[in-house]
């Protein structure tokens, strides 16, 4: 994502084969389904804490169509002590950010808990996070964009499944709302495809898929927001065993050579060469910008990294910076098929 961006639009901006074989070196964790922490399913009349991890949110609007939407679903709502603090453009000190997700963890009464915004400073506050408290009280933790980096730090951290999904000032429509429902209200394990609607056309335009591998796969879904996911990497915080995992990424606001560089970036550091399946879903306001006489497409920038790793991989499925949002839950087990464009959840992500 671009920094400038969420600081320009800064009110708003906001299938698995059993693990049974593991690598020999202990660098590399082996996530058995022993080690994966699923948190309790919601249901009408539980409490929604509402953190800002991240960046803040000026106007207080959002706030209440907030608090109304997720009331619009039968829940509580419950704001963090330092939700409306500001520190430049962050919500609050990275002391207060943390202090607050540490405390929604702790707290008996919150049963889920959700990101008021995206934009930045989620990892400025992954050090700060007590991942003993999170292991300890596991629930349901919701956001996309920038809550990346506490995703896969919570996950590789605790084991515990989280959910990139909209956050809470979010578009909260039909589509997002159905999907979150039937995946953390009713225990299901739905099929996630892109909404079929012609129109008045003769086939389908708006939210195509492309396959880039044909075939079908399974592993465990793990991923995010491309340029999140790439900025952790190399720490203690980034997941250092992909084997077995569907990686699926997206973004907003990136030139496609940026986009080609992070790219890069995953193949260098072997991500690639041990991931099951491949699902790169939206790359909003991505264009060729800035790179001189010509640029590759995005199409052909993920054929270049992807093609070569014989794995079924498409692209255009609804994950990432739109109103259609679906709900994708780190760490469970899921079946790709690549040539229809869709995601099988194999398992309940919640109990």
């Amino acid at each position: 994502m671009q920094r400038r961006k969420f600081l320009q639009n800064i009110g708003l901006s906001s299938l698995a084969i059993p693990l049974s074989s593991y690598a020999t070196t202990s660098f590399y964790r082996n996530y058995e389904s022993k080690d994966i922490i699923k948190p309790k399913a919601l249901k009408v009349g539980d409490t929604i804490g509402i953190v800002s991890p991240a960046s803040a949110i000026f106007e207080t609007e959002p706030y209440q169509i907030a608090k109304e939407s997720f009331e619009a679903m039968g829940l509580k709502v419950k704001f963090g002590e330092f939700v409306k603090n500001r520190y430049g453009h962050l919500a609050g000190t990275d002391k207060e950010r943390a202090g607050e997700l540490n405390a929604m963890f702790k707290d008996k009464s919150i049963d889920a808990i959700i990101a008021l915004r995206g934009g930045s400073g989620s990892a400025r506050i992954l050090e700060l996070l007590d991942y003993q408290a999170i292991k300890e009280n596991p629930k349901i933790f919701i956001g996309y964009s920038d809550i990346t980096a506490l995703h896969l730090a919570i996950f590789e951290k605790t084991g515990l499944v989280t959910f990139h999904a909209p956050v809470a000032v979010s578009t909260w429509n039909t589509f997002s709302v159905s999907h979150l429902k039937a995946i953390l209200f009713n225990k299901e394990s739905p099929l996630l495809e892109n909404p079929k609607s012609l129109g008045d056309n003769l086939t389908q335009i708006a939210n195509r898929t492309r396959t880039i591998t044909p075939g079908t796969g399974k592993g465990r879904l793990l991923g995010g927001n491309l340029s999140v996911l790439t900025g952790i990497m190399g720490s203690k915080y980034f997941p250092d065993d992909w084997n077995n995992k569907i990686l699926y990424i997206e973004d907003v606001g990136e030139k496609v050579y940026a986009v080609d560089r992070m790219m890069t970036q995953l193949q260098l550091g072997g991500v690639f060469k041990q991931i099951t399946g491949f699902i790169f879903g939206k790359c909003t306001e991505c264009d060729p910008g800035g790179s001189g006489y010509g640029s590759l497409t995005l199409e052909e920038v993920l054929d270049h990294y992807i093609k070569p790793l014989g794995i079924p991989a498409f692209s255009g499925a609804m994950i990432g910076h739109i109103d259609d949002n679906s709900t994708i839950p780190n760490g469970i087990e899921a079946k790709i098929d690549a040539s229809a464009g869709t995601i099988q959840l194999l398992e309940a992500a919640v109990i």
